[in-house]
Parts: C-alpha cells; sequence; structure tokens
C-alpha cells in the first residue's frame, strides 16, 4: 500500500453482496488482479472531496438515507464508458431511478459537490489502465455476463460512507441502513386494523 492522502476523497456505495457482486468480483479478478481487493458495488455518490467533517456528512447520510425505503434492483447489459473513461460496468435497469433519487438527496451539505459527469446507476467490473485495454475486457465480460446464469438483481438495504487511503484502496466509516419494506408494510397493515 502507498502512503495515506493528505486530502482524501469520499464516496457512498452500496456493497453487492450475493451471487451477482461474487460474479463481478471474479471477474474482476481475471481482468485486472491488481484490482481483485475491491468489492462489488454500485456508486450513489462519486468520489469526492467533502465541505465539512467526516462527522457532519455523516449525520446527512443517516438522516437522508433512513428516510428511503429498502428496494431491489436488476443489473443488465455490459457496457463501457469509453472513450471517456476505460471502464467496463454492468447498468442498472429497473429501479434505477431510487438510485438516482438517493443520489439526489446526499449531493448536498457536507457531501455536496459539482460533478464532472451526470450521474448514472451502474456496478463496476473494472476499470481498465489504458483505453486500449477496454475492448479485450468488454468482449470477455459480455461472454461471461452471457453464460451467468444466477438472478441478476440484488436488494439495496444499506449503504456506506468510505473514505480513500490511496489510489487503490478505500476504507469504510460508516454504513447505514435503508429502511425495510417488511416493516413499513407492517406498520401500514397495523394502521389499518
Amino acid at each position: 500500500m502507498s502512503s495515506p492522502i493528505a486530502d482524501p476523497q469520499y464516496a457512498v456505495v452500496a456493497y453487492v453482496r450475493n451471487s451477482l457482486g461474487r460474479f463481478v468480483e471474479d471477474l474482476r479478478c481475471e481482468l485486472l488482479p491488481e484490482h481483485s481487493h475491491l468489492h462489488a458495488h454500485i456508486t450513489v455518490l462519486p468520489p469526492r472531496r467533502l465541505k465539512g467533517t467526516e462527522e457532519e456528512a455523516t449525520e446527512l447520510l443517516r438522516r437522508i438515507v433512513g428516510s428511503f425505503e429498502s428496494f431491489q434492483v436488476s443489473l443488465e447489459g455490459v457496457e463501457t464508458f469509453a472513450p471517456i473513461t476505460p471502464t467496463v460496468f454492468l447498468r442498472v435497469g429497473q429501479r434505477a431511478h431510487k438510485f438516482r433519487d438517493l443520489h439526489e438527496q446526499l449531493n448536498s451539505g457536507a457531501l455536496g459537490c459539482q460533478e464532472q459527469w451526470p450521474y448514472m446507476p451502474h456496478l463496476t467490473v473494472v476499470k481498465m489502465p489504458e483505453l486500449s485495454l477496454v475492448d479485450a475486457a468488454l468482449r470477455t465480460a459480455r461472454q461471461k455476463w452471457a453464460s451467468f446464469s444466477e438472478a441478476r438483481t440484488t436488494v439495496i438495504e444499506e449503504v456506506s460512507f468510505v473514505r480513500e487511503c490511496d489510489a487503490a484502496h478505500w476504507t469504510d466509516l460508516a454504513s447505514v441502513s435503508l429502511r425495510s419494506q417488511r416493516l413499513t408494510s407492517e406498520r401500514h397493515e397495523a394502521s389499518r386494523a
């Protein structure tokens, strides 16, 4: 690991810890072994500098995320952001708007930032070191995705606030749960009784 960053960036992510996440992590390991330590995740807030303290950002995260219900999303085709960046990713399909809503509300206060690109929910498979390597990675990812036979969905129940440690490592600072749909439904049923 290289030396710590003096002015680190922060992000908010939703880890994908099911068979779909394992598929992405295994594929990343095959395509770029030096990034095999990275956990599969969907980014809610891309990397940014804070406009306040970590404590203020964590409090904002708790307040906003606690008002959202958990939700399930589907992951669809394998795409790339090339030629803008050498990134290969799975596009979030069904209920992508839930990520956009969460992103829009969180991108404020201590977590606010003028982002470089429009927000698009996605699950990164790999960010290659050079654009010239993207076509081969994209081809391999599409072949593997075509043969992936397990559920192409994940339930978003929690998001994590993370801090950059160095160029390729991040550490979790806080995890915040979304409201459980089941609890919300039970409360609704109780109020109708």
